[in-house]
C-alpha cells in the first residue's frame, strides 16, 4: 500500500456553440449541473477596466466545466472567455490518448475560432498543455498565466515532477485499470484537491470527476520551443494547494514558478480545486490580475 503526497477542447463538434460574452450556452447541461451549484458570491466583486479574451485550459481529473463559474464571472465583467474541452476528457470515450493529442485538440480550437491577443491560462497539467499550444501559436498568444500548474523542464514528464513514492502510487493505479487510466481514491482526492472543503462538498466534487488518462502524464515532452519564447508569463499560486509537497525539491511556487524566467507573480489563499466552485470571484479577480497590463 503507497501513502499519498501528490501533486499533481477538442476542435468544436456540432452539438457546441459559442458565446463568449455574457451568455453562456452549456452543451451537457446534466453533466456540468454539479461545476455551477455554487452561486457568484458578491463579497470581492470587481471591476475590470480593461477588456481581455481568456483561453482557459483546464487539469487531469476534470473537463471544460471545472470553469464554469469563473468564466461566467470573467464574462459579467465584459470579458470574452472560451473554455476548449481536450482530447480524452468531457464526452470523449477514448481515453487512449497522447499529450500531443491533447494539445492538437486546443491548438485546432484556437485556429478554427481564429483567436488572437488572448491570455492562456493552464491550470495544473493544463500548464504542461500550455506550454506545448504556445510552442505552436506563438503570435496569437498575448500572456501565458499558469495557476498551481505544472512548468516542465525540456525533456520532462509530469511524472517526473512527482515525489518517488507518489510516482509508485500512480504507476500502481495505473496498472489496476482496465484502459490505462488513474482514478483518484476520494481519500487522496479530499486530503489533496479539497482540503479546504467541507467532507460535504468534497464528496460533491468527488461525484464530478473521471477517470484520466495515463499516458499523457508519462510522456517526456521536447520544450526547447518553449524556453525560446518572449512571451510574457505569469504565476498565480495558491497557499493552500496541498496537491505538491512544499520544498525538497518540490511544489508550486518557487519551485515550479522560476522556470518562468521573468514572470508577474499573484498569490492566493485557496487549494486546488475548491475555489472554481465556492469562490468563483475571488479565482476570477486572481486570474485577471495576472493577466492584466
Amino acid at each position: 500500500m503507497f501513502s499519498y503526497h501528490w501533486g499533481g477542447n477538442q476542435i468544436p463538434n456540432s452539438h457546441y456553440q459559442f458565446s463568449p460574452q455574457r451568455q453562456y450556452y452549456n452543451p451537457y447541461s446534466e453533466a456540468g449541473r454539479l461545476w455551477t451549484h455554487y452561486p457568484i458570491e458578491s463579497e470581492g466583486s470587481f471591476r475590470h477596466s480593461q477588456r481581455l479574451t481568456f483561453v482557459l485550459v483546464h487539469g487531469s481529473w476534470a473537463d471544460a466545466h471545472f470553469w464554469d463559474g469563473v468564466a461566467a464571472v470573467l464574462r459579467s465583467q465584459g470579458n470574452i472567455v472560451y473554455t476548449p474541452e481536450y482530447a480524452g476528457h468531457g464526452t470523449d470515450s477514448n481515453k487512449n490518448v497522447t499529450h500531443a493529442m491533447i494539445t492538437k485538440s486546443v491548438v485546432d480550437y484556437i485556429r478554427h475560432l481564429n483567436l488572437y491577443d488572448f491570455i492562456l491560462v493552464g491550470h495544473s497539467f493544463g500548464g504542461t498543455v500550455i506550454q506545448k499550444v504556445a510552442e505552436q501559436v506563438p503570435n496569437r498568444i498575448r500572456r501565458l498565466v499558469f495557476w498551481d500548474a505544472f512548468v516542465l523542464k525540456d525533456g520532462e514528464s509530469l511524472a517526473d515532477e512527482l515525489p518517488p513514492q507518489t510516482r509508485k502510487g500512480f504507476e500502481q493505479l495505473r496498472a489496476m485499470s482496465n484502459d490505462d487510466t488513474i482514478m483518484l481514491p476520494f481519500d487522496l482526492f479530499r486530503a489533496l484537491f479539497v482540503n479546504t472543503a467541507t467532507t460535504d462538498d468534497a464528496k460533491l466534487f468527488y461525484t464530478s470527476i473521471a477517470p484520466e488518462p495515463a499516458k499523457p502524464l508519462f510522456e517526456k515532452l521536447d520544450l526547447k520551443a518553449f524556453y525560446a519564447l518572449q512571451t510574457p508569463k505569469s504565476y498565480v499560486y495558491f497557499y493552500q494547494d496541498n496537491v505538491l509537497p512544499q520544498g525538497e525539491g518540490y511544489g508550486w511556487n518557487p519551485h515550479m514558478s522560476t522556470r518562468l524566467g521573468l514572470f508577474r507573480l499573484i498569490v492566493g489563499d485557496g487549494d486546488h480545486f475548491t475555489d472554481t466552485r465556492t469562490r468563483p470571484a475571488y479565482l476570477a479577480q486572481k486570474l485577471y490580475d495576472a493577466s492584466r497590463d
